[in-house]
């Protein structure tokens, strides 16, 4: 239990893949229990010919959430109240940022209220996604809508 406590802990005891709270009473064996993840799984991890040292850490993710996804590579969703067309998939993005910087075009939006709201979201999701990761947003302008792009510093 010791991994999962410090892994929770280090995670702010919140699921990695849905951003909700996990309770570190609950029992393992309920769905929203506490369960350790990674963010790559070891057959991708092999087909990318990494070795198990390279593999990102245990991350915190709720049995049900973890389950649910199985073997396949995670997906973070955007939120539901949120106005974007043409979403990038997060975990992809944040993958990219993290091994090679630079920028990634994130979503466009109607309005600018709609930019300022996914721009906001994405650094507060980004800020537990990849605690380690450095990241400002930038809203551009373009034929009347809006593209948020996020960008490694």
């Amino acid at each position: 239990m010791g991994q999962l406590h410090d892994v929770g802990e280090a995670d702010g005891w919140r699921c990695w893949l849905c951003d909700e709270p996990v309770d570190p009473q609950m029992s393992p064996n309920d769905p929203r229990g506490a369960s350790l993840d990674t963010r790559i799984t070891r057959a991708r991890a092999k087909k990318r010919k990494q070795d198990k040292e390279s593999l990102p850490k245990g991350r915190l993710a709720h049995k049900s959430c973890n389950t649910g996804k199985g073997a396949n590579d995670p997906v973070v969703p955007w939120p539901d109240q949120l106005i974007v067309v043409d979403p990038a998939p997060i975990i992809a993005a944040a993958e990219r940022l993290e091994r090679k910087g630079g920028r990634e075009a994130m979503a466009r939006c109607p309005t600018r209220e709609d930019a300022d709201a996914a721009s906001a979201w994405l650094i507060d999701r980004f800020s537990r996604l990849c605690p380690d990761l450095k990241l400002h947003t930038e809203i551009a302008s373009t034929g009347g809508q809006y593209l948020v792009s996020l960008h490694a510093q």
